[in-house]
């Protein structure tokens, strides 16, 4: 796909001193499915997957691409459609990912440890017609089924891909679900033999417009939206990624962080098929067992959030590790702590690598990263220089006005990987993608940040009230209006504070009705209810219950305050 940019009225400062950074690059205009495809055809026996030890190549991955495409269009899905994918990072729901890609199916990325309302939701926006879950959230997925469109449940287990005596370990270790012998649900071995009958390609050839994936971040007001991303929009990310990491097809990325957020799907998926290279897929992080990780698969790349950095250098087990063969280091999702990258960097070299983390800013709105630190160099404190063909501006809060270098405003931006759009939220779209009087059409992302006379990004902190926590993004807006539908809730408010090891957790303040008492009952039964009716990863560390909550000169709850005295709560305690 040819770039039309006028690159006379674009401010490109930084390529006159990194000119061995590509200013641009040609992107295809074909499917993610087609990526896969191209690769096979350059490197058929190379290793796609590496899932404990169990190997794939090329070749047979976009067999088993084909053949769940097959199975897909048993169960009379088409092109258009969407399906939802709960599953941590197993072949199962890679497949199934590229396999909705073939025949123009839009894959809807959803968390397995999201709370009932919330897969609900997702469910409802997305107008999923059918789910691949993993078998532990199937129950709720049976539950829900009949209040949405979906049709199909096809349910899959960790256990389904892994070597025979991990498969009985599983089968021992784990709970056992049964899934419901009714046109509904179907396991996955099942699934895949539906398709054995169709013996025409199913593939759709869309093009690179043509939308790929729904996942899911704040916008601009922190509550949860929709994001629809196109098929360029992936293949532009890998290209510009591989452009700047300088990786090959003999390398291997350890694919930690999720697939159902942009930085796994985008980066440690689609990024390495596009070249040709391995993905070792790990369903579950346990910070105890990775030395054993890096110990047995010896990745070349790995991509992670600052907690995933911290875990690794307080790993004492870690101690004995060889590090030599890392090539590259990517930090993202979360602001990397200059002292944090410090330690990551000395922790890199006593452990035998010639290398430093390297620290990046994107969004989900873009798929993931959008500047990155360059191989050669860095700035400490910066998250590094724009990828090719994407473009930095900073404006004034609010307008599209370009502030002086040096000085903080609104980070935006304009990028092949900007998304389509927020699904069905045509409002909340125009907020935040803008023509601006070049022409090209920004992305006002609400993080504020600002460029040095070299071109080198800053980001300083976010505007929207967005909790980032372990790398996952937690909704204040979202938690409060969960609590405040407690029948003892008054009204609630809810602050993201510091922690030591997941950088941010959430803390909710309460005021309860006038005649409720806050006794340890009354406690501990909205305890319950959060934890019933939140994921995991946003249950609030802490609750404070007050009589009424502090606010502004304009009668709004003022947060900044609620903030600075738990900050300073936290320090006195230390």
């Amino acid at each position: 796909m040819e770039n039309n940019v006028n690159w006379n009225d674009i401010d490109t400062r930084w390529y006159g001193s990194y000119g061995d950074m590509p200013k641009s690059l040609d992107y295809p205009d074909y499917s993610l499915y087609e990526a896969v495809v191209q690769s096979t055809m350059k490197y058929p026996k190379n290793i796609a997957y590496n899932y404990f030890g169990v190997k794939v190549n090329y070749m047979d991955f976009l067999k088993q691409i084909d053949d769940v495409a097959k199975s897909f269009k048993k169960l009379n899905i088409k092109k258009g459609d969407k399906v939802t994918i709960c599953m941590p990072n197993t072949p199962e729901a890679v497949i199934t990912f590229y396999a909705l890609n073939k025949i123009g199916a839009i894959a809807n990325m959803v968390h397995p440890l999201s709370a009932q309302n919330e897969i609900k939701h997702y469910l409802k926006i997305s107008e999923s017609v059918a789910v691949l879950t993993i078998d532990l959230a199937y129950d709720i997925f049976k539950r829900i089924s009949c209040e949405t469109m979906v049709k199909n449940i096809i349910v899959a287990t960790p256990s389904d891909s892994m070597p025979k005596h991990m498969k009985v370990l599983y089968r021992i270790t784990q709970p056992k679900v049964k899934v419901s012998k009714d046109r509904n649900s179907i396991t996955w071995n099942d699934f895949i033999k539906l398709g054995k009958s169709i013996s025409y390609d199913t593939n759709e050839n869309t093009d690179g417009q043509y939308p790929a994936a729904i996942l899911y971040s704040g916008g601009t007001t922190g509550k949860p939206k929709g994001i629809l991303l196109s098929n360029l929009n992936f293949n532009s990310l890998a290209l510009q990624g591989l452009a700047f990491a300088g990786a090959d097809y003999t390398d291997s990325m350890l694919a930690i962080m999720p697939i159902f957020h942009g930085f796994g799907l985008g980066v440690c998926v689609h990024t390495v098929y596009s070249l040709g290279a391995t993905s070792i897929l790990v369903p579950r992080f346990d910070v105890k067992n990775f030395h054993k990780l890096l110990k047995k698969y010896k990745p070349t790349f790995m991509a992670g959030v600052p907690t995933l950095w911290e875990s690794m250098i307080k790993n004492k087990k870690m101690d004995s590790v060889d590090l030599s063969y890392l090539k590259v280091v990517i930090s993202g999702g979360d602001s990397l702590s200059v002292s944090l990258k410090r330690r990551m960097d000395q922790f890199l070299k006593d452990h035998g690598a010639t290398i430093q983390v390297r620290e990046g800013y994107g969004l989900t709105e873009c798929v993931t990263g959008t500047c990155l630190n360059p191989v050669h160099m860095c700035k400490e404190g910066s998250v590094g220089i724009p990828y090719p063909d994407t473009f930095y501006k900073i404006v004034k809060p609010g307008t599209t006005e370009k502030v002086d270098i040096g000085e903080e405003g609104e980070i935006c931006l304009s990028a092949p990987t900007v998304m389509l759009e927020y699904l069905n939220e045509p409002e909340e779209t125009d907020n935040v993608l803008k023509i601006h009087k070049d022409g090209l059409k920004w992305l006002h992302t609400g993080d504020l940040g600002y460029m040095d006379e070299e071109g080198w990004v800053y980001f300083k902190l976010r505007i929207k009230r967005l909790i980032v926590s372990s790398g996952y993004n937690i909704y204040p807006q979202q938690l409060e209006n969960i609590i405040d539908n407690h029948p003892y809730v008054h009204v609630s408010t809810v602050i993201g504070i510091p922690h030591p090891y997941k950088i941010q957790v959430a803390k909710a303040f309460i005021v309860l009705k006038n005649d409720v008492v806050a006794t340890d009952e009354v406690k501990n039964s909205i305890r319950d209810y959060c934890k019933k009716n939140l994921a995991r990863y946003a249950m609030p560390y802490e609750f404070e219950y007050r009589d009424e909550l502090p606010k502004t000169l304009v009668n709004k709850v003022d947060y900044t305050l609620l903030e600075r005295e738990s900050i300073a709560k936290l320090e006195s305690e230390v």
